[in-house]
């Protein structure tokens, strides 16, 4: 990866090169019904939990780009993990499984273009796939989460795109249905190559003996902390990661098993919009 300015199979090398999008005014009166929110945020204040979050990592040294094109109307835009997938061999421009978030996928590869990360695909109808349910296992295994987000059908196009990498269906649960559908990113992140946190009660039987059978070790979620998004965790570098606060039992795990952890305030972007750290966050480089 040296002299390079994209790529990385994975959740937790170090990360060298973020995406982000601070909120702007299309969050703004944003209908919690119609998104799925638990609430209206607050533009301005989510503005500010947003710089919170970009201080963290700017702290570790991470640059730190700005995907700041207009998106009218598309209110999850602040959620740029989820329009594109970053590869060694560039970026897939992915369809949006909710409907809602179609219009925000080619201007964020547009961004990433700019960057230097070249177009090695893009999903095209009837599939859909968003970066929520695509998980480094390692370099060469992807865990794809199936359910509403991404199909059978994109499943088969990544397969297509990245001949080289081992792709494994992971099938999600129905939960509280589509409206507040889960990510397979909802319910597990990766920490440390050996190291993950996750709420095991809404994962499948399968895929935990997966994780087992490669020697990863599970940090496990309370369910009274599923709502406050303590799976949703970002790997900063291994066993160094980013977690919405008021997660005492989680942090406190997670410290145990020798991480180390900071954490940010998200009434806004997080606890009301329904995205975590890694959603907020579309990984360029890690190395």
């Amino acid at each position: 990866m040296t002299g390079r300015s994209y790529g990385g199979q994975s959740m937790v090398a170090p990360l060298r090169t973020v995406v982000v999008r601070r909120p702007g005014a299309e969050l703004e009166g944003a209908d919690p019904a119609r998104w799925g929110y638990a609430g209206i945020p607050h533009q301005q204040t989510a503005g500010t939990e947003h710089d919170g979050l970009v201080q963290l990592l700017t702290a570790d040294g991470i640059d730190v780009i700005a995907h700041d094109t207009a998106l009218d109307g598309l209110s999850d835009a602040m959620f740029v993990h989820d329009p594109a997938f970053i590869t060694d061999g560039g970026v897939i421009e992915l369809r949006m499984g909710k409907p809602l978030r179609r219009g925000e996928e080619t201007p964020l590869s547009t961004t990433l273009q700019t960057l230097g990360v070249p177009i090695l695909g893009t999903i095209t109808a009837p599939g859909v796939a968003e970066g929520g349910d695509l998980l480094w296992l390692r370099p060469d295994l992807l865990a794809v989460g199936q359910g509403f987000r991404t199909n059978a059908d994109a499943f088969a196009q990544l397969s297509h795109l990245m001949p080289d990498v081992d792709l494994v269906p992971v099938g999600l649960p129905y939960h509280t249905g589509p409206a507040h559908c889960l990510h397979l990113m909802s319910l597990i992140s990766m920490i440390d190559d050996d190291l993950a946190v996750a709420f095991r009660p809404l994962l499948p039987v399968p895929f935990l003996e997966l994780l087992d059978d490669l020697g990863i070790t599970i940090v496990d979620v309370p369910e009274a902390e599923v709502a406050t998004h303590a799976t949703n965790v970002l790997a900063v570098g291994p066993r160094r990661c980013i977690m919405l606060r008021n997660n005492p039992i989680t942090v406190g795990r997670l410290i145990a098993a020798g991480c180390d952890v900071r954490t940010y305030k998200g009434d806004e972007i997080t606890l009301k919009a329904e995205g975590g750290a890694t959603c907020l966050t579309r990984p360029v480089l890690r190395m």
